[in-house]
C-alpha cells in the first residue's frame, strides 16, 4: 500500500491554492472537471503525496465546518527560522508558536520542534523541524 492523498473542501479554493503553493511548494499536478465541483492536486515533489482542494460549486453560507475527529496535517521543515520568514512574508502568522516537546521511546529520549498554523480553511497544520 501506499498513501496517496488527503482531500479538503476548500471555500475559496485560489486562496487555498497560493497558501500550499507559495508557503509549501507544492505545485498543481493536475485537475478534475467533475459534475459539482471541481478537484485540484498539489503534489509534493519530495514525497510525492498529495493534497486533493476540492472547490464544490453549491457552497455553505459560511465556511465549512471541520468535524471534531480530524486534527492536522504535518509539514516538515528544515530550519524554522527560514520558515518564519516565509510565513510572514506571505501574510501569515502561526496559531502557535514554535515550541518543544518531549518524545520518550523505549530506548532514548529526544526533543522535537513543533509549531502550528492554519489554512484558509481553518484546517491546523503542524509544522515540524527536520532532526538533526
Amino acid at each position: 500500500m501506499k498513501f496517496l492523498h488527503s482531500m479538503i473542501r476548500s471555500y475559496d479554493v485560489q486562496k487555498s491554492m497560493e497558501f500550499y503553493t507559495k508557503l509549501f511548494d507544492l505545485k498543481l499536478d493536475y485537475k478534475a472537471d467533475l459534475e459539482d465541483c471541481t478537484l485540484y492536486y498539489l503534489k509534493d515533489e519530495i514525497s510525492g503525496a498529495e493534497i486533493e482542494l476540492t472547490a464544490n460549486f453549491e457552497k455553505p453560507e459560511n465556511k465549512y465546518v471541520n468535524g471534531e475527529a480530524f486534527g492536522h496535517f504535518a509539514f516538515e521543515t528544515e530550519d524554522f527560522e527560514e520558515f518564519t520568514k516565509k510565513l510572514h512574508s506571505l501574510g501569515y502568522k502561526y496559531l502557535y508558536e514554535p515550541f518543544d516537546i518531549v518524545l520518550k521511546g523505549e530506548n532514548d529520549v529526544r526533543k522535537k520542534r513543533i509549531a502550528f498554523i492554519e489554512d484558509p480553511d481553518g484546517n491546523e497544520i503542524e509544522i515540524i523541524e527536520k532532526q538533526k
